[in-house]
Order: C-alpha cells, then sequence, then structure tokens
C-alpha cells in the first residue's frame, strides 16, 4: 500500500447534520460529551439544530475539530492502518496536531473556540471580505492583490489548487481585487459568504492575542509528523510548532505546497477525515497520482476501509 497521510478540513465545511451517519457510535457520543463538559455549550445540538450558531466562527472552529477528531478515533477503532504524515487545512491544522498527541483534545477546543472570537473581533462585520479567483496562475492573482490595494489590505491567502487562489482583506480592496483578476484573465472571480477575512494581516491583532493564550497550553512534541500551512515543513519543536499556528492566523495557507511535501516524502494515499470532500479535490488537483479517500459519511467509510485493504 502507498505511504497514508490523513488530512482535516477546515472552515467551509461544515453543515447541519454533517456526520450524522456516525452521530450514534460510542466515538462520536464520548468526543462530543468531552466537548460539551469542556465549552460549556452543546455543539453535537448546534450541529444538529442551529445553522445559524454554526456558521459563526467561534462556533464553527470547535465544531469541525470535533467532529473530525470523532471521526479520527472511530477509524482508529475499525482500521489497523495508521498514517505516517498528518496535515490539516486552516482550522485542520489544529485538528491534526491533537490527532499527533501535541495538544489533548480538551486544549484543542479552548484555543480555537478563542481562536474564532479573536478572529471575529479584530475586523467588524461588513468590514473585510473573501473571495474565490479561478483559472487564474498564483502570480497573475498577488499581482492583482498589489494593484487592487490602495492602501487597504488585500492579498492571496489560501493558495488551495493549481488555479484555485483565495484572496482576503478590506472589503472594497477585495472588490477591486475581483474586477482586476478578470482583466487579467480569471476564468471566475467571486466573493465568498463569510465575514472574517482569514489569514490576512488584519488578522495579526488576533494572532498576538493567540500567542498569550498559547503561552501557558501544554505542549508535546509530534507521535506522527505534521505539515505545517504557513511554510509546508514538519516543525518538531513545540516552540516552533507554536510560532507556526500564530504566524499561520495572518499569513497565506501553502496547501499546494503542503501536499506537494507529502507527496515528496513517498505519500501516495490521502484520506480526509472531516465533514465534506473539498481537500480530497483539491488534493486530486495537486497530486497526478495516488489513492484519495474520504471519511464523510458510512459510504465514503466503507469505500476507504476497503480500499485500503
Amino acid at each position: 500500500m502507498n505511504k497514508l497521510a490523513f488530512v482535516f478540513p477546515g472552515q467551509g465545511s461544515q453543515k447541519l447534520n454533517m456526520l450524522s451517519d456516525f452521530a450514534d457510535t460510542v466515538s462520536f457520543q464520548e468526543t462530543f460529551a468531552t466537548a460539551k463538559e469542556t465549552l460549556g455549550f452543546d455543539l453535537a445540538e448546534i450541529i444538529r439544530l442551529d445553522s445559524t450558531r454554526l456558521d459563526q466562527t467561534e462556533y464553527t472552529q470547535p465544531a469541525i475539530l470535533a467532529g473530525s477528531i470523532a471521526l479520527w478515533r472511530l477509524f482508529a477503532a475499525k482500521s489497523k492502518h495508521q498514517p505516517l504524515y498528518l496535515a490539516g487545512h486552516s482550522l485542520g491544522e489544529y485538528t491534526a496536531l491533537v490527532a499527533a498527541e501535541v495538544l489533548s483534545f480538551a486544549d484543542s477546543l479552548r484555543l480555537v473556540y478563542l481562536r474564532g472570537r479573536l478572529m471575529q473581533e479584530a475586523v467588524k462585520a461588513g468590514e473585510g471580505a473573501m473571495a474565490a479567483i479561478l483559472g487564474l496562475d498564483d502570480q497573475g492573482v498577488i499581482e492583482s492583490c498589489v494593484e487592487a490595494a490602495q492602501d487597504e489590505v488585500v492579498s492571496a491567502v489560501n493558495f488551495n489548487a493549481p488555479g484555485q487562489v483565495v484572496i482576503a482583506g478590506h472589503a472594497n480592496a477585495v472588490t477591486r481585487a475581483i474586477e482586476t483578476a478578470k482583466a487579467l484573465g480569471a476564468k471566475k472571480a467571486m466573493l465568498l459568504p463569510v465575514s472574517v477575512p482569514s489569514h490576512c494581516l488584519l488578522m495579526k491583532p488576533a494572532a498576538l492575542e493567540l500567542a498569550k493564550a498559547l503561552e501557558v497550553v501544554e505542549f508535546n512534541p509530534p507521535k506522527i509528523p505534521v505539515v505545517q500551512n504557513v511554510d509546508a515543513e514538519f516543525h518538531n519543536d513545540v516552540a516552533g510548532i507554536k510560532m507556526a499556528l500564530i504566524d499561520q492566523l495572518y499569513h497565506p495557507v501553502q496547501w499546494v505546497k503542503s501536499v506537494q511535501k507529502l507527496a515528496d516524502q513517498g505519500v501516495g494515499a490521502f484520506i480526509e477525515c472531516g465533514p465534506g470532500r473539498v481537500l480530497t479535490g483539491l488534493n486530486k488537483r495537486i497530486i497526478e497520482r495516488g489513492q484519495f479517500f474520504y471519511l464523510e459519511d458510512q459510504a465514503g467509510f466503507d469505500a476507504t476501509l476497503a480500499g485500503l485493504n
């Protein structure tokens, strides 16, 4: 079998009743009970019933993390296969660090709940925006942002796949960058339904506050190597892992480079562990040959188990 890596999704993968096929399993019941005890509110109930809160970043982040970890635990209980490497997109990096036993599940929940609140507080609703630019190369997207900035913030923040880049910044600057990207040949450029402009300089105040919280949380060296977003590198020392998390909040997600880094280690099989299949689609565009699995529903879970055997 090919070397195996698990990848964990970030914000945007949430939806009402996500991962409902597994809600009655012991792994999910125990994981969400711990989350309720840790945070003081019921993430399972929010996922089932409250789409408004599920789409608010301070709830989105712990909900996706808890669901992904419950799925990680369920897979571990059902399969003898273990990944050699881990990675996660933005928020998903925290999930990867829990799976690697760098962070405890409870600490990670508190951190991402705080992270979400800090991100929302950093930019008032309506002042920031994000947009997806499709069919334009990375340099073209970067040039669009430079030309559109006009003393405001707008930059490329998610290098998700060849020809698929997300930009973020001040709302007016993002709108200008969309028009500039279209003029440079982008096939599609569209605003995304988010209120927080993630991974741009507007998030630096949030990153500085997050750094204070990280100082008092226990971190351990990873038991499974984790590729971190900000530089697509493995960090084995606790100080390096923390700094990468801080920098990640206001620097681009280097997903293409992260997946290529895994491929350079000989990884040929990728399992997306969490709600949705977004990363599976991106990974197929980054790596020409490989095995690509997802676990978001029972059919995908069963197909993954069968495909690995």
